[in-house]
């Protein structure tokens, strides 16, 4: 409901053209918050690389307030074993998830913290915690989300905006289209639920810890793993 966000609340989601990110802005519009989606893809409402920080800083430029930030932008990346992983392809990774976090935190929380209100989701995966083999970068870059959140969250706590990470495992996502259906299997066969996840399902979450009833949660990761999740 309207009431659990602020009154003209504006969310901006990456990687929002579609999978994870299209359900987040489509279930924070049903909650009647103002989405601006943004991605390197077509069919978002403004086009934005994550990875490169003058079109950060162009998107920040355009698009102003935002009292929401859902960082969903990913890339899966190369495939294989760690000792068969080129240079520029792990670099790719890092920064598309890493970087692109990076950036966009860098760039819209100031404006947050000066209105003293405002959320950060950042999506990560349970690869981070895990390391899923033959998905090093991935798993390296994801790990590093959370530590990034974690780090951020710390540093806000007494300002009034919260930095939270959500943890999915596989979901069934366009990014998944075109992974290592054994790498899929794998996580599925880890899954105790047995299934992938939904996009839906994460932005449920994601909707939950961009409003206003959390208030004592920061720096923290959330699951979405279907119970593989460990700790």
């Amino acid at each position: 409901m309207i009431d659990e966000y602020p009154e003209g609340c504006r969310a901006l989601v990456t990687g929002g053209a579609s999978g994870i990110g299209a359900a987040c802005a489509e279930r924070l519009a049903e909650a009647g918050v103002a989405v601006v989606t943004a991605d390197r893809a077509d069919g978002a409402d403004e086009p934005v690389d994550v990875a490169d920080e003058a079109s950060v800083a162009a998107l920040a430029a355009r698009v102003g307030r935002v009292d929401v930030l859902v960082n969903c932008a990913g890339v899966i990346g190369p495939a294989g074993p760690v000792v068969d992983t080129e240079l520029a392809a792990w670099r790719g990774v890092f920064a598309v998830n890493t970087d692109g976090v990076f950036l966009m935190c860098r760039a819209f929380a100031p404006q947050m913290v000066a209105r003293g209100w405002g959320r950060i989701v950042n999506l990560a995966s349970i690869a981070g915690k895990d390391g899923n083999p033959g998905q090093a970068a991935y798993s390296a870059s994801k790990a590093a989300v959370i530590a990034l959140t974690k780090s951020l969250g710390k540093e806000l706590a007494q300002t009034g905006v919260l930095v939270n990470a959500v943890a999915p495992a596989v979901v069934q996502t366009p990014m998944n289209a075109a992974t290592d259906p054994a790498v899929l299997e794998r996580s599925r066969a880890l899954t105790p639920m047995g299934r992938a996840g939904r996009p839906a399902e994460i932005a449920e979450l994601v909707a939950w810890l961009g409003s206003a009833r959390i208030g004592f949660s920061t720096g923290a990761v959330y699951d979405a793993s279907g119970g593989r999740a460990t700790y």
